[in-house]
């Protein structure tokens, strides 16, 4: 027989695991800005420990539908996560938090200037060497890029000269870096202060389907992962959002 003592203790070390359990958040890259003055927000009132990922939707949806231990994932978009769903891996279809927006951008260096114009998109074009895009089969916002090219009739243009990044936030490093000389990339990075002082941006409205994101709550979530996903939803965090180019519904 385990002695009372003993038993008390037992039971104080386990509760105070699942106290202390940490929550795992996975975040498209294109978010990584507005979600750092979010979780900022949260965790004001909300002393929890949160795990933050950042990195391409597509990358984890694949890792979930491995068995990742995530507790939270906030995509870019609503196919993935809608798609998890389909296969029971998460509590519910989850809900938009946003609407994203196209932007191209160039480096500051390179002597290319932008506006939203089609001939001077095409004459930015020309002029590139190299032209930086996410992944369309891993980034929503690649797919949305390369729809847009397509769209546009500058993907022939263009194609010869692209290089691919893992992710948006990676894309619109290349430019700011000057890997490459204009890039496509989210509209709230690029608007981030620490990429804009070194690229100039047009924002692109037309030639892609409205980019939904979407946040879905993985099957067994942390009591503060499921406080997050309605943080997520407030007031506060809508206004984070749309300082960042995004739309809110």
């Amino acid at each position: 027989m385990i002695p009372k003592f003993l038993l008390v203790l037992f039971c104080s070390f386990f509760a105070g695991l699942v106290h202390a359990q940490a929550s795992f958040v996975v975040v498209a890259a294109n978010m990584k800005d507005a979600f750092i003055e979010i979780q900022n927000q949260f965790q004001k009132e909300n002393k929890g420990e949160l795990k933050v990922i950042y990195g391409s939707s597509g990358n984890f949806a694949s890792q979930i539908m491995n068995g990742a231990p995530f507790h939270l994932f906030i995509s870019a978009d609503e196919q993935y996560p809608l798609e998890l769903f389909k296969k029971g891996k998460t509590v519910n279809e989850g809900t938009v938090y946003a609407i994203g927006k196209l932007a191209l951008v160039a480096n500051k260096g390179k002597g290319i200037t932008l506006d939203d114009s089609k001939d001077k998109i095409a004459d930015a074009i020309r002029k590139a060497n190299k032209i930086a895009l996410a992944k369309p089969e891993l980034a929503p916002y690649g797919r949305a890029s390369v729809e847009y090219l397509k769209a546009s009739n500058l993907w022939e243009l263009a194609n010869s000269k692209i290089v691919y990044a893992d992710n948006i936030a990676m894309a619109a490093m290349f430019v700011t870096t000057g890997s490459a000389d204009i890039g496509f990339t989210a509209l709230s990075i690029a608007k981030s202060p620490s990429v804009a002082k070194q690229i100039s941006s047009t924002e692109l409205t037309e030639g892609y389907q409205s980019i939904k994101q979407r946040m879905v709550l993985i099957k067994n979530p942390t009591p503060d992962a499921i406080r997050l996903y309605d943080f997520m939803q407030s007031p506060k965090a809508k206004e984070i959002l749309r300082s960042f180019g995004y739309q809110t519904p």
